[in-house]
């Protein structure tokens, strides 16, 4: 009764739009060679980039793990626990699932190589199975630095959120107005200072600095939409939010000053809607339903682009699927059947994965690092290696090339183990890790599963 649902219904709204602006955008051809290829819709289509502006919801997923991040951290902190005890239990909960997954695709990729698949299709396989993945090393890092970001925050409180959005946006302008060179060093440091923003705002969130009236949540609002007009329209950046081919400029490789007053809106509205929301979750059927969606957060965004892959198998490479032209009139049409197909299909895959979902749970569960583990020396190189073979595979896929990415693979492998044996005194210091109250119990498997995004 602690938790605060309203934090648990932007997990699972910001899950929802993931997975459907990932299949909206994902447009199959069939050439005459039989072969599949995926053109890029924001480059063929210029005028769906505007979509981005509500498909894009990484704020809220940062926004809402630093308020959940903020609790736990006080509560095992509280209870004696230590920064590698606490880091090596948030870690674990992402690198358990993930590495399963991967494992799972990499075994796919071997065997598919094997076998003699043509490697461009493999390659685009590769690449599907793993566009998801920049999230995670981000938020890797972000949650290694939680005890310090939070320190800061206990001193300063919004001033740095202040702080980071103001260097984050001067490093966003280098590409513009600096030396080229200098922003190519510079510019991946906006991943952690723009992504940052919205989770130093989730400590401020939880510990009421916005949420005294509605002045500030809207003065971020409004704030932050007029400076993304005037970035994007007489400024320099493009609209999307996504990343474009062909693009010079782009707002998320690495996050832009647009991308970061984007951002500041999205908080801002976010924080405005809460009360209404909260009501509407007080009743049973939709908070219900947000606990459905949390429950299986972690495997919805692992898995959502498999069906896409079983849906090319089933109807494109049979010539089933018809073939209006793309982005025409008939071709928006047929993206109903296509979204509906997706998501029976997804619901197929998440209940088949259960039982692999209770294990890694379970599993979690018994080899998590005890909140009494100090030093930690094998935790930080562990993730350390993960969040590089993460990182590769973002910005790669599992194919890069047509080609097995062996030492990756082994990178993330290694790492999971690393951060799994430093267990040090397994006891009831961490906490739930959630949005609310708790008092320091061990988490549920499915709650670990609903915070491991």
């Amino acid at each position: 009764m602690g938790r605060d649902r309203y934090v648990d219904f932007l997990r699972a709204w910001a899950i929802g739009l993931v997975v459907l602006g990932h299949w909206l955008i994902t447009g199959l051809e069939r050439h005459s060679d039989g072969g599949i290829g995926a053109p890029e819709l924001l480059a063929t289509v210029p005028w769906t980039q505007w979509l981005t502006l509500g498909f894009q919801v990484m704020p809220l997923f940062f926004l809402a793990g630093g308020y959940a991040a903020g609790g736990s951290w006080v509560r095992a902190r509280d209870a004696g626990g230590t920064v590698g005890g606490w880091v090596g239990q948030r870690a674990l909960r992402l690198l358990l699932p993930t590495a399963a997954y991967s494992g799972l695709v990499l075994l796919a990729v071997g065997v598919c190589g094997a076998v003699g698949v043509d490697r461009d299709t493999l390659a685009l396989v590769g690449w599907a199975m793993a566009m998801q993945f920049w999230f995670l090393p981000v938020y890797l890092v972000i949650t290694a630095l939680t005890p310090v970001l939070y320190g800061l925050h206990r001193r300063w409180g919004l001033r740095v959120p202040l702080g980071m959005g103001l260097v984050g946006g001067g490093v966003g302008m280098l590409g513009v107005v600096g030396d080229s060179s200098v922003a190519g060093v510079l510019g991946p440091v906006n991943y952690l200072l723009v992504w940052g923003v919205a989770y130093q705002l989730g400590f401020c969130w939880r510990d009421g600095l916005l949420s005294r009236g509605r002045v500030v949540p809207a003065g971020m609002a409004v704030g932050g939409v007029v400076v993304f007009a005037g970035l994007v329209g007489p400024g320099p950046f493009p609209v999307s939010l996504i990343l474009v081919t062909g693009q010079e400029l782009s707002n998320t490789d690495p996050p832009s000053a647009a991308m970061l007053a984007w951002a500041v809106a999205q908080v801002g509205v976010a924080l405005l809607l809460a009360p209404g929301v909260r009501r509407l979750l007080a009743g049973v059927r939709v908070w219900a339903a947000v606990r459905a969606v949390g429950g299986g957060s972690m495997a919805l965004y692992l898995w959502h682009m498999l069906p896409v892959l079983v849906v090319a198998a089933a109807f494109y490479l049979t010539g089933l699927a018809p073939q209006p032209g793309y982005g025409s009139l008939g071709w928006w049409v047929l993206r109903v059947p296509w979204l509906v197909v997706l998501g029976l299909t997804l619901a197929g895959v998440v209940r088949a994965l259960r039982p692999l979902e209770r294990g890694l749970a379970s599993l979690s569960a018994r080899l998590r690092p005890g909140p009494g583990v100090r030093w930690a020396w094998r935790m930080w190189p562990g993730l350390g290696l993960s969040v590089w073979a993460l990182a590769y595979f973002a910005g790669h896929g599992f194919a890069y090339g047509g080609t097995f990415p062996v030492w990756p693979s082994v990178a993330l492998g290694a790492g999971t183990v690393l951060v799994a044996l430093d267990r040090g005194a397994v006891g009831r210091g961490e906490g739930g890790g959630g949005s609310g109250g708790g008092s320091g119990s061990a988490p549920t498997a499915q709650r670990a599963l609903e915070e491991a995004v």
